[in-house]
């Protein structure tokens, strides 16, 4: 029996790496109870062309790693989506609850801001995971994707 060892290309293995840096974010936006309409889960999204990847999500995921700051009040409609995501069943109008916690964090901001936001990113995409795909990777690619790293998920 003849054993053939089969070689990755770059960009497959950044493919596996992605695809499993994705499912981790699942896991941990799960393990968070961050899950209200699943369609945070449902946008992350790998995009792969001949010289780069990137995992797309929605606009918010900022919130969901930093929080949102007092000062400016969220959309009232967006909380009354999230009341009903979420299975709420207010003893006041759904309107009033969603305009009373829009309120709140307008003075104060959310749970997440006030606890110096959540590691939903920071405990996937780590300094350890990091140094591992390029690793895999080789060194050449060492000044490619580590700024990548760096300044989305540190930035914001």
């Amino acid at each position: 029996m003849i054993e053939e060892k089969i070689q990755l290309t770059e960009k497959q293995i950044l493919e596996k790496e992605f695809e499993s840096i994705k499912n981790d974010l699942i896991e941990k936006h799960l393990e968070l109870k961050m899950k209200a309409s699943g369609r945070w889960i449902n946008s992350l999204e790998i995009i792969s062309s001949k010289n780069k990847i990137t995992l797309l999500g929605e606009k918010y995921t900022d919130q969901l790693v930093y929080g949102r700051k007092g000062g400016t009040m969220p959309p009232v409609k967006a909380i009354e989506q999230w009341i009903k995501d979420k299975g709420i069943v207010p003893n006041i109008p759904i309107t009033s609850l969603a305009w009373a916690i829009a309120k709140k964090i307008q003075k104060e901001g959310t749970e997440y801001y006030k606890q110096g936001g959540t590691d939903l990113v920071s405990s996937v995409i780590t300094t350890q995971r990091i140094q591992e795909i390029i690793n895999k990777l080789g060194n050449e690619v060492l000044l490619d994707i580590v700024p990548f790293f760096v300044n989305r998920f540190k930035n914001g």
